[in-house]
């Protein structure tokens, strides 16, 4: 049995945020230049290479009989099919758009969660929920508005960038709905590994549309994004076994900053206050819905308590 240890989870999840943002790098310099390495090539490696480092980890825990396990197959195809929608749309964003400004929109992807939540899960939202919602789609907004400039200042590749970056934030909520399913019968770690796999495969369905045959180089590139993406995977599931959710989800924020030192020094991309105020307002929501389930969970658990027959 893990014991609870806030820091460490806290210490995990930075760790997690930092990996998942050096790979997304990574994604978009192998999607840029000439060479330009398409998003079903670039979801292939991550998921392939992915596996092994699962796979290892599981065999560290002694978890790679059971972990494997599943008894829910087409709910893990299902999840993995949307899944990988969310995860080639969002590579492909990263090669049409600045780095900050799809990390700011890929934001909304928990918004939408809340929201989608209630549509297919019956979950309530009350209005202090979905007033933060609001809040941050209206952030998400801001962020694209210099984007959607009607007219003849209409730049194509943005906004397309746009509709790709918000398919890539919904399908990334509708996922996370199928994993909430999954949990109730399914480990943590046969839900990573089963999205893997089903990935690889939704992955090298897309060779025939153009893979790039890679250098050296962007070889080596593609294989470490597979090995970032399984690290990144392995630390945030150790971070949820040392603390709540609620205390460590915040810090998934601290992604916007490395974004913006990452596009400023790596890919000369200037922020704009525009998307820097758009951004505040998403990350403010985010933060302030992760507050109320976790006041909200205290509440609970003191009613539990106090319910509970003593003595």
């Amino acid at each position: 049995m893990t014991h609870e240890s806030p820091l460490r989870g806290i210490l995990l999840k930075c760790l997690s945020v930092l990996v998942f943002t050096i790979m997304a790098s990574i994604v978009k310099a192998t999607a840029q230049g000439g060479l330009g390495v398409p998003p079903g090539q670039q979801v292939f490696f991550r998921s392939l290479f992915a596996i092994p480092v699962i796979l290892a980890w599981l065999a560290f825990r002694h978890e790679l009989g059971v972990g494997l396990r599943t008894f829910r197959p087409m709910g893990h195809f299902y999840r993995g099919v949307i899944g990988t929608a969310a995860m080639g749309l969002g590579f492909w964003a990263l090669a049409l758009l600045p780095f900050p400004e799809v990390t700011a929109i890929g934001y909304a992807a928990p918004l939408l969660t809340v929201i989608f939540a209630a549509m297919f899960l019956g979950e309530d939202v009350r209005l202090f929920r979905l007033s933060m919602v609001v809040l941050g789609l209206v952030g998400v907004v801001i962020v694209l508005s210099p984007s959607l400039t009607f007219g003849s200042g209409m730049n194509y590749k943005d906004s397309l960038g746009v509709m790709v970056t918000l398919s890539a934030a919904a399908c990334a909520a509708l996922a996370q709905i199928f994993v909430r399913k999954l949990v109730q019968d399914e480990r943590t770690s046969a839900i990573v590994f089963w999205f893997s796999a089903t990935s690889t495969l939704l992955g090298l369905l897309t060779l025939p549309f153009g893979w790039v045959w890679p250098d050296a180089e962007t070889a080596a590139l593609l294989v470490a994004i597979g090995l970032l993406g399984g690290l990144g995977q392995i630390l945030l599931t150790s971070a949820y076994r040392y603390a709540d959710a609620s205390l460590v989800a915040p810090f998934e924020y601290a992604s916007m900053l490395l974004a913006l030192l990452i596009g400023w020094f790596v890919f000369d991309e200037a922020p704009t206050l525009v998307m820097l105020a758009g951004a505040t307002l998403v990350i403010t929501a985010g933060i302030l819905i992760i507050w109320r389930e976790r006041q909200l969970g205290v509440e609970r658990n003191r009613q539990r308590k106090a319910m509970t027959p003593h003595g």
